[in-house]
């Protein structure tokens, strides 16, 4: 049984929309000759008239109204299956979801969904901010495709994949002591007031550990649950912090001055997703995002400049 290809069901409507060979061409784009070659081999091989030629017009033939019919209809849903893929590349009709720890939720997020956003100018983008003990449960009930931390989750349940390497900082209150400095060392903190995070949490223990290297134990005169709180803190004179460098991955950040540390410490960012699920393509596309974004951010070799 011989079967009609897409392209002579495209050509056979072009010559019922033009009625002339060379006007199918034109809207076609391709050469008459051409034209003319496939509408005859096409009545040949099914053995069928489904054109009769008047005055030099190609008009259908009577016994092939049916057919004609049927043409309509699959070029319809041809342009349907279009308009679909068409809204399909725009992120038309679908949601994205994932999270982020706030330590890359601050900043780097608005950046990379910036450039996801101008890829994708329809897309409906649902990010989450999570705690560490809130991310299981939003990957395996699959609330979201997957989630940004800055420390990877150990559970056989899900993957974990590195994709920056960043460094911690030192933050300190515009004027204080400190901030005409370049580079300062953990040292260099401990005689003044200290804000961070919960030494328990994963994210206490990235800041915490480049003291505990040095032998030291900070003294906290106060502690905050996010990133975001410590850098408030530090801001508003509260007292100095260790910070991971993309929390503070801005260009101006009044009130605050970050100093690089003499000791090498550094923190990775990471994403995580349930072991097995596939990804969306916007998901894998907003992931590589994050990857550029965060690479960026750690490429990054000077601090502000001291303050005279």
């Amino acid at each position: 049984m011989k079967e009609l290809t897409l392209r002579q069901v495209e050509v056979i409507r072009a010559l019922m929309i033009a009625g002339t060979i060379q006007g199918a061409a034109n809207l076609l784009h391709v050469s008459a000759p051409g034209i003319s070659r496939l509408i005859k081999h096409t009545e040949d091989t099914l053995g069928l008239r489904l054109f009769e030629r008047r005055a030099g017009v190609f008009v259908p033939a009577p016994e092939a109204g049916a057919v004609f019919e049927m043409l309509h209809r699959v070029h319809h849903q041809m342009a349907n299956l279009n308009a679909a893929l068409n809204a399909l590349r725009q992120g038309q009709d679908f949601q994205l979801a994932f999270a982020s720890a706030p330590s890359i939720a601050q900043f780097i997020a608005a950046r990379a969904i910036r450039s996801v956003r101008q890829r994708f100018p329809d897309l409906m983008i649902d990010l989450n901010i999570l705690k560490v003990e809130e991310t299981l449960d939003y990957l395996l009930l699959e609330r979201g495709e997957f989630v940004m931390m800055s420390s990877p989750i150990e559970n056989p349940a899900v993957e974990n994949t590195a994709l920056a390497q960043g460094r911690l900082v030192a933050i300190v209150p515009e004027g204080h002591p400190l901030a005409a400095r370049g580079t300062v060392s953990v040292h260099d903190l401990m005689p003044y007031p200290y804000v961070g995070v919960d030494p328990g949490d994963p994210y206490g223990r990235i800041l915490g550990q480049v003291f505990r290297e040095a032998g030291l134990e900070p003294r906290h005169t106060m502690r905050g649950r996010f990133a975001q709180t410590v850098v408030s803190l530090v801001r508003h004179g509260l007292g100095v912090a260790v910070i991971d460098e993309f929390s503070v991955a801005e260009v101006y950040l009044p009130g605050l001055v970050r100093l690089g540390l003499k000791e090498q410490a550094g923190i990775t960012a990471w994403v995580v997703q349930k072991r097995g699920r596939q990804l969306s393509g916007f998901a894998e596309y907003t992931i590589g995002r994050f990857r550029k974004e965060l690479t960026e951010a750690a490429s990054r070799t000077t601090w502000d400049s001291p303050k005279p």
